[in-house]
This record gives structure tokens, sequence and C-alpha cells, in this order.
């Protein structure tokens, strides 16, 4: 692009910028290097400015002032209230919603708890997009499930579009669960929650979603959706921190019918009466086990905020825009020099991140890193993930990246970079 044309198409992203409302919510984050851009936040999300502020409050004043009567001043409750505000992003009713441990975690006991309530059943089927580690934790509940049950993966044509038509012939009587990523990790397919769902339905089985790298990025309609079960985590497009607790959710008539597997006392109906039997709390608090971390749950309040704030149907509007303009400048500036898109074109089956594919991925991405002050990942064999988190990201940082990724390789700096080894990426 010669400098005259590339000086235009640098002013008119700066123009989407400017005319666009939402790019306002970017000065309430913590943003000290302006001069990297940042496109990571499908894995962690930036610091919101209140966060810091928010914490420190709840360490001095809430610990270190209350001491242990913070429990009966907003802590005990913590985990369904934020959890309750979070609904009002994914389409859910605030009772069905609240936060607690890890993902894998929360996967795993509304897993086996939808096995239970399938006793006659010895399927579980989902896709090979899914996160790897969901399907490490389906095959432990299925191996747990007092009888046996085989988890089938259904594989992808192409590695990008999710396979619904298999999926949809891969369900049966025999079908206890379909377990899906509503966005895949790598490609950024999104799923019809709504007619995989109702397909599940169709054969008498549960459906269960996990949303990490939907919720905060793509409209979400749990509720829309007679979704039955979703898990995700809340350190990506809600900016809760790393290792930040995640959340799960049970549609409300499904409360009192599934049974947590890890029946932790604060599951329990009345945990402080400390009876040695175990009687379920009545609703969604029945889904939790152990001591809720608060000073974790409180980091992912801020965030939650912003996007009710912004509202998830502008913030999806703009996250497309942005990923639109990111295939067009891959088209055109780097689709020549051997870049591939590995995420869906229609945007209606896109979540909030773009791959490209290249042959030498991998060191290219180290040298985004190293040499051009670009961060995104890297997910093998050859997808670098360029995420969009459209609270903070914009037009201007896309056209920058993309001139910074072409020059990368057009100067072959990605060759002095070695991969072998590399164990985070």
């Amino acid at each position: 692009m010669k400098g005259r044309d590339a000086a235009l198409s640098l002013r008119r992203a700066q123009a989407m910028d400017a005319a666009d409302p939402l790019t306002a919510f970017r000065d309430r984050f913590v943003i000290d290097d302006t001069e990297l851009i940042y496109l990571d936040g499908n894995s962690l999300g930036r610091l919101p400015r209140a966060t810091a502020p928010r914490l420190a409050a709840a360490v001095a004043d809430e610990w270190g002032g209350r001491l242990v009567r913070g429990w009966n001043e907003g802590w005990f409750d913590a985990p369904d209230r934020i959890g309750g505000k979070l609904a009002g992003l994914l389409g859910a009713a605030a009772d069905e919603v609240i936060l607690a441990d890890a993902t894998s975690v929360n996967l795993f006991k509304l897993t086996l708890a939808a096995l239970l309530a399938r006793p006659g059943r010895h399927t579980i089927v989902t896709d090979d997009l899914n996160f790897p580690s969901d399907l490490y934790i389906l095959r432990s509940a299925a191996a747990l499930a007092g009888r046996p049950v085989v988890v089938r993966v259904v594989p992808s044509a192409d590695g990008i579009h999710g396979p619904a038509e298999a999926l949809a012939a891969a369900m049966d009587e025999d079908t206890a669960l379909l377990s899906l990523s509503h966005t895949v990790f790598k490609s950024g397919y999104t799923y019809d929650m709504a007619a995989l769902t109702a397909l599940a339905h169709r054969a008498g089985a549960l459906a269960l979603w996990d949303l990490s790298h939907s919720a905060g990025a793509v409209v979400v309609d749990l509720r829309g959706a007679d979704a039955d079960l979703a898990v995700g985590c809340t350190y990506k497009y809600l900016n809760g921190g790393p290792g930040a607790p995640a959340f799960l959710y049970v549609r409300r008539d499904l409360h009192d019918a599934l049974a947590n597997p890890i029946s932790g006392w604060l599951g329990r109906a009345d945990p402080f009466d400390f009876a040695l039997d175990y009687a379920p709390a009545a609703g969604i608090r029945r889904f939790l086990s152990g001591t809720p971390p608060i000073l974790s749950l409180t980091a992912v309040e801020p965030g939650i905020d912003l996007l009710l704030e912004a509202g998830m149907a502008r913030l999806r509007e703009r996250s497309v825009r942005l990923s639109e303009y990111l295939i067009a400048r891959w088209e055109e500036r780097l689709e020549p020099l051997g870049f591939r898109l590995n995420s869906p074109r229609d945007p209606a089956r896109r979540g909030s991140h773009v791959s490209l594919g290249h042959d030498d991925g991998l060191r290219i991405n180290l040298a985004l890193i190293h040499e051009a002050r670009v961060l995104p990942d890297f997910r093998r064999p050859d997808n670098i993930r360029l995420g969009i988190a459209p609270l903070y990201n914009t037009f201007t940082e896309l056209h920058t990246a993309v001139e910074r990724l072409r020059a990368v390789v057009v100067e072959g700096l990605h060759r002095r970079y070695d991969a072998a080894g590399l164990a985070v990426t």
C-alpha cells in the first residue's frame, strides 16, 4: 500500500472510531502502554479502572475493618447477587445464574447432574471443536455415572464450522446430554443455540453450553433458546481478572430436578446447622459447593457493570463491525502473503475473535509479540487468534495491527524465532 493510501485508510479507521459512542468505553480501562495493541481479550480481558479501588475497599474496609462480620454484610450473598447481574447479559433470569468455582468444576457438576437425571441413557454427544478440557471433564463425569457412558465426538468437516447436521444425526433415544462450546475456541464459530437445543430436546436429552467465548461478546439468550444448562468463565470478555470465579446457569424448572454431585456445605438448605446429613438448598444455591472466594468475586463485578451499561446488543453490533473490518483488511493486505481465514465469513456464525492461519503461524505470532508490539495468541496447528473486545479495541488498532502483521512477514522478522519447545502460546 502506497503511503498516501495507507494514510487515507488510517484516517478512515480513526473516523469510524470517532463516530461510535462506544469507543469512549476504552477510557474506562487501564491502558498503560499505548503503543501495545492488545488482541488477547478472548484469553484475559483488560483491567477496568473501577476494579482496583473496589478491591482496595474490600480488603481495607470489609476484610480489614469488618472482619468476619463481612459474611452477614454482603459476602454470603455475593455469588447469587453478582450472578443475578450477569444473568442480564445472558438472557437468563436473575435466580438462574450463580458464580462458583472454575469453569471445569462447574462443567463437571452439571454434566454428572445431567447424567444422573437421564439414568437409562448412555451417550454424551459433543464435537471435536470443543475445548479439550471440556472433553476431559465430560469423560471424567461419564466414568463416574455408575453405568457405561460413551462420549461421542462428532468431527467438523473443515475444522472451522460446527458440524450441526452431523450432531443432529448423532442424537437419539440413547443420548443423555449434548454438550458444546457455544463459540468454539479456535475458529470462533458460533452455534445456533436454540436450534441445537431443540434437537437435543427432541431426542429427550439435556443441552449444556460452554459460554466462555460468548459471554460479554455475543448476544446470548438462554431463556429464548430454552437452554437447560450453561457454564462459562469471567476472565475473558467479562474482564474479571486472572483465575476469576466462573458461573453456571440452570434453568429454573430444573433446579429441584438436578442434584449437585459435589454436595458441599454452602449448597445445603441450612449450612449453619451443621447437621451430618445433606439437604440441598432450594433454587440455584444448591449448585454451590465450597466457600466463595470473596476478593475474586469482588473483582468480577466492575466488568459486568460496564457491559450492562454499554448493552449487549450495541456491543455485539460493534463487535461485528470490527471483525468485518479486520476480515476486509486481511483480504486486502494479508491473504496475498499466505494468510488464510480460519473463521467463518458469516458474522452470524462468528464470535468476537478472528483466526488467521499461516504455515509459519507460531513464529509469526512470536515476532508480533516481541518485535511488533501486537499481543494476540496462537492455537495449534496454525491459528493466530485476534481477539476483539468491543469495549476497548478500536478500528484504528485493527488497522495498525494488520500493517504490523504484514511487516513481520514482508521483512522476515519471524525467521528469527524458534518455536520448538514453547509451552504457553
